[in-house]
């Protein structure tokens, strides 16, 4: 966690919040960490299970951090507490300027659902077109991974896009009805990470 502290002391900037898009399975995340360290409160869905304090965010909760917002949108589907975060710069207007979107929505992909089995991926297809795609086409797209995470099948080198980008040219969400989307969405599927459940269950505190 020492790189965030030093890259937030390098803009005279300060630690204030830490958010956890959802409860990670191919990595530990060190918010725990970083909280202690910076006395930043975490900020989670409401609906997640984990075994330390934080701050629940429903559909739709606000942070603010001066002239940055941040809104919570809930897009369950990769895990049930995923949520992407909608972006704010108040210094130049109150219209949202980019989404920050976890294991949602990759650029050229979507996050694996096959945690949850098929009904998780209608979830997915659900946040999706419902949440995201409704977003205006100018929105900038900040996903968590890029190609060669296993959280996804086909993700792109390119660390960011535009929902009207993926909206044409993203082959995952070129579907006519959800069916079809959890049918593509479950062929060629990478192999699970490794002791994934151990992760899982680390980065739950319980």
């Amino acid at each position: 966690m020492t790189e965030y502290i030093q890259v937030a002391e390098r803009y005279g900037m300060r630690i204030e919040a830490i958010v956890a898009t959802h409860i990670h399975a191919d990595h530990l995340s060190g918010e725990r960490e970083l909280a202690a360290r910076t006395g930043a409160p975490i900020y989670l869905h409401e609906s997640a299970e984990v075994g330390y304090p934080f701050t629940g965010l429903s559909d739709g909760s606000e942070i603010s951090l001066g002239n940055v917002a941040l809104r919570a949108l809930h897009t369950p589907g990769h895990t049930p507490e995923s949520v992407s975060l909608l972006v704010t710069d108040r210094s130049r207007g109150e219209a949202p300027w980019m989404v920050l979107t976890g294991d949602t929505l990759f650029v050229g992909d979507v996050g694996r659902p096959d945690f949850g089995g098929p009904e998780a991926a209608r979830t997915l297809y659900d946040s999706i077109q419902r949440k995201l795609l409704s977003l205006p086409d100018y929105i900038e797209v900040y996903p968590a991974h890029i190609s060669g995470s296993p959280c996804g099948r086909t993700m792109s080198g390119k660390p960011s896009s535009t929902i009207g980008f993926e909206r044409r040219f993203n082959q995952a969400i070129q579907t006519k009805s959800p069916d079809e989307f959890v049918a593509n969405l479950f062929e060629g599927l990478p192999p699970k990470p490794p002791a994934y459940y151990k992760v899982i269950e680390a980065n739950r505190g319980r």
